[in-house]
This record gives C-alpha cells, structure tokens and sequence, in this order.
C-alpha cells in the first residue's frame, strides 16, 4: 500500500455516528471468550471487530489459507458486500464498513447519512473498485481523520508502521465470513445463526489467539442491539 496513507483509527464509537448512523445498535467490548462472559454482551449480535497483530506466524498462516482455498474453492454469496483495502492505516474504518454494510436490514441511518450514501453508490461495484471509490470519499476520509485524533490515546504519525489490523466477522445467508480487506476475497467459516453468531465468530477469534500464545494484543467488539 505506497498510495494513500490515513492516520490509524482507534475504535471510537462517534465515528459512525458522525457519519449518519443512528445509535440503536452499538458497538461495545467482549471482555472474554468464555460463557459467563460471552453472556455479559447484550444480544442480538449482528457484527464482530477482531484487532489483532500482524504477526510472522499470521502471515505464514494467511498465505496458507489463500492457496487452500483458490484450490478448493468457495462459493461466496453474492450477498456480500466485500471491499479491498489500499489505503494505509484504514483497515479500523473498512471493518466498520464490512460491519454496518451487511447487516444495513438491522441498522437505521440518518435521511443525509454520507454512509449511507456511500453503501448505496458503491453496492455494485466490485471489491477493488470499491476500494477506490473510498479513496476519493472525502466525507469518510475527513470523518476518519477526525476520529483518529480523538481517540483515547495520542495519535500516531501518519507514517508511523502499524502492525495492528482490524477484520470483521459477519452473518450473511447462514454462514460466517471474515471480511479483511487485505485478503483477496471473504473467507467463510462455515454454518452460523443469528442465535450463535457470537460463539461462532468469537470461536475463530480463538484460533488467532492460539497462533500467536506470546501476543496479548488482541481486542473483540460486537455490534449488537442498544
């Protein structure tokens, strides 16, 4: 990614207000994998945010799982909205996208929402274009920005090296799909519910954690019912 850079985005939850969505779901942490406190998070869950560390033991393992699935395949619904990433530092603000984009039927948004806006000209384009049309979005750009520079801590330097990402989990037809814009298509995890969405996809955050047991910097939101 040598073209746009953002500054990184932390999870501020004024982001997507700022950007015409109405507060009726929102986003809040998942302060563990166990039942007691999985139970703690308000359901229904529509979405998943994984913040996660861009590590040697990922890598090894996304590549992995690319070639196994461009030799297996895998039927992707045509239901997904799938956007590529090619600006730096704005996997935070394409998470969110991936999350309020397939589940618009839950959410609500302001009449002049430039979200909304930006989900209904873009629907129909294909991922890369997708990622384009967000590169001359100048509401989201600048929304973005904003929102970096208010977040809890300070601010990295736009050219700082971030190896945090964050990817998206969401239900789409009864299956799983993780949604990382650095990847070159979704990937599904198999059967899933409105029901067990959370286990499902907290389930497969899991296995993240289990690939780097020395790395403590992972972080779980779910965007459920207000």
């Amino acid at each position: 990614m040598d073209g746009q850079r953002w500054l990184p985005l932390e999870a501020n939850p004024d982001f997507l207000r700022q950007l015409g969505l109405l507060p009726t779901w929102q986003f809040g942490d998942v302060y563990g994998m166990d039942p007691d406190l999985l139970s703690m998070v308000p359901r229904p869950v529509c979405a998943i945010l994984l913040l996660f560390p861009v590590t040697e033991q990922y890598e090894s393992f996304r590549l992995e799982e690319e070639a196994a699935i461009k030799a297996q395949g895998q039927k992707v619904s045509q239901d997904v909205y799938f956007m590529k990433q090619t600006i730096g530092n704005a996997c935070g603000t394409i998470g969110l996208i991936h999350a309020v984009a397939n589940n618009q039927h839950y959410l609500e948004f302001e009449s002049d929402s430039p979200l909304k806006r930006f989900l209904a000209e873009s629907s129909k384009l294909s991922p890369e274009d997708k990622a384009t049309f967000l590169e001359n979005d100048e509401s989201i750009r600048v929304t973005h920005e904003s929102s970096a520079q208010e977040g809890q801590t300070e601010a990295p330097s736009i050219d700082d090296k971030v190896d945090l990402h964050f990817i998206a989990f969401v239900n789409i037809g009864g299956d799983l799909y993780e949604l990382d814009g650095r990847k070159p298509f979704p990937v599904i995890h198999g059967a899933t519910s409105e029901e067990s969405f959370l286990e499902d996809a907290t389930e497969v955050c899991k296995k993240f954690m289990d690939r780097d047991p020395g790395e403590l910097r992972f972080t779980v939101v779910a965007l459920s019912k207000a």
